[in-house]
């Protein structure tokens, strides 16, 4: 049980470390790890975000998963305001940071409106993303040697440079690295996820403000572009970018790019565009083994100020053998529960809050596919009726009970259930877990039901 003393900070904390696990790690690293909880009211919640373009954003693309997430911290429903930094003045944060929910009943604060066209600030990049924060190992060496190397010599050195790897593996990390130290040394640096420079296109293109736009991107001494594969079918964008591409690169300047999958198979992209983006270096990241993941669990447990024994580092890595991002999540998670608690970081804490293994199968091999069979075998039903529209009350508790697994067990977004379940939109996800979650406390053959089937999920042979 969560304490009900806990402050906006310490609440905010465990809230990242589940969306950490749930969110691709551009997504994250842009729009949430430099966010902070500043005020807990009654009926509502206050988030701090450094932009008011970052404020639009996450009101209208992650409320859903935020509050989600929050009402599993808090065991309450909250309304969320996001506000931009300068919208609460220093003293009163420091106050607010070390409040108890009992003691703050009111606060005025009013959420930021949010400008049409937002100035985007020079590189603000996460202090976490440095050269001497990233742990090697022999999955990420090359890729970390190559970005070494563009850092310190900007334009000269593999350009463009390409980084490529399945989610949560330290290409953005490796990317914002480079946005450091090619800033501290007096370079002009642009960061931006690719979803962003498409929004920013066409926004320039509908208020007419193209000119602006042009000299944004193309006076950087450094361009990094993340997760360029959403680029993929936008002709407008792909046609933009080309031309900037050009010119930074016929000035000698320096491009970096990201992507889920090298050039060669970024389908629907134009071939010149492949062709640029495949003429530098191109670097794959792989996943960690075991003791590089165990090593990166100390060092982010380290860079927090605490230390992590050696066997839960062990139990957490050899159980999330997928990526980064998944390792970091625990770690935020079990970090913030402990907090809150004031309970020791032991084994047997570190089994209970992550809730993630039971036997020997770990998370990163089970699939959406493995939970929706298993609770259908536990539940006697079919699962055909649980992907289809079916409304008997046997169908839709078993359905629930998927919902409330992939969230709390796969860390899957509600979206991607949705789709995993037959097309179903989020809110429904969102509902359906969270019926789920507030019955288990009270209901002992349910908990029970749920209990056998995560058994049945995680014990069962990985072959």
């Amino acid at each position: 049980m969560v304490n009900t003393s806990m402050s906006a900070e310490s609440i905010w904390s465990a809230v990242l470390g589940q969306l950490q696990i749930g969110l691709d790690e551009a997504t994250y690293s842009t729009w949430l790890s430099n966010t902070e909880g500043v005020v807990v009211q009654e009926k509502s919640f206050v988030v701090r975000v450094p932009t008011a373009f970052g404020v639009a954003w996450l009101e209208r693309r992650l409320y859903a998963e935020i509050q989600s997430s929050l009402k599993r911290v808090t065991g309450r429903v909250l309304d969320i305001q996001f506000t931009v930094s300068s919208q609460l003045p220093v003293e009163s944060n420091a106050k607010i940071l070390t409040e108890p929910i009992s003691n703050i009943l009111s606060m005025d604060d009013t959420p930021v409106s949010v400008s049409p066209a937002v100035a985007k600030s020079s590189f603000r990049g996460n202090e976490r993303y440095t050269f001497d924060k990233f742990v090697t190992g022999p999955a990420n060496a090359m890729a970390c040697a190559a970005a070494q190397g563009v850092a310190a010599s900007p334009g000269a050195a593999y350009n463009p440079l390409f980084i490529y790897s399945a989610v949560g593996l330290g290409k953005t990390h490796l990317m914002q690295a480079i946005g450091a130290a090619s800033f501290a040394s007096g370079c002009s640096v642009e960061y931006s996820a690719s979803e962003t420079f498409t929004n920013e296109f066409i926004n320039a293109i509908r208020t007419g403000t193209t000119d602006d736009f042009r000299h944004h991107y193309r006076s950087a001494d450094v361009l990094l572009i993340d997760d360029v594969q959403f680029m993929v079918g936008k002709e407008q964008t792909q046609e933009g970018f080309f031309h900037t591409f050009n010119e930074l690169y016929t000035a000698g300047k320096q491009i970096v790019l990201t992507s889920d999958r090298p050039p060669s198979e970024l389908g629907m992209l134009q071939e010149r565009l492949v062709s640029r983006f495949s003429g530098g270096l191109v670097v794959d990241i792989q996943s960690p083994d075991l003791e590089t993941r165990i090593a990166i669990l100390d060092d982010k447990a380290e860079q927090q100020g605490f230390t992590l024994p050696y066997e839960v580092c062990e139990f957490i890595a050899k159980r999330n053998k997928k990526n980064i991002r998944e390792l970091e999540g625990c770690l935020n998670k079990l970090r913030a529960y402990s907090i809150m608690t004031g309970s020791p970081i032991t084994l047997d804490y570190a089994v209970e809050i992550l809730g993630s293994l039971i036997g020997n199968r770990a998370i990163g091999d089970v699939t959406s596919d493995d939970i929706i069979g298993t609770v259908a075998s536990c539940c006697q039903v079919s699962v055909p009726e649980i992907l289809s529209r079916v409304r008997t009350k046997s169908v839709v508790e078993a359905r629930q009970i998927v919902m409330y697994l992939l969230i709390n067990e796969l860390f899957m977004s509600p979206t991607d259930i949705g789709r995993a379940l037959g097309g179903r939109n989020h809110a429904t996800i969102i509902h359906g877990a969270g019926k789920i979650s507030a019955a288990i406390s009270e209901d002992d053959s349910l908990r029970a039901l749920v209990m056998h089937a995560k058994e049945a999920i995680f014990t069962s042979a990985a072959a």
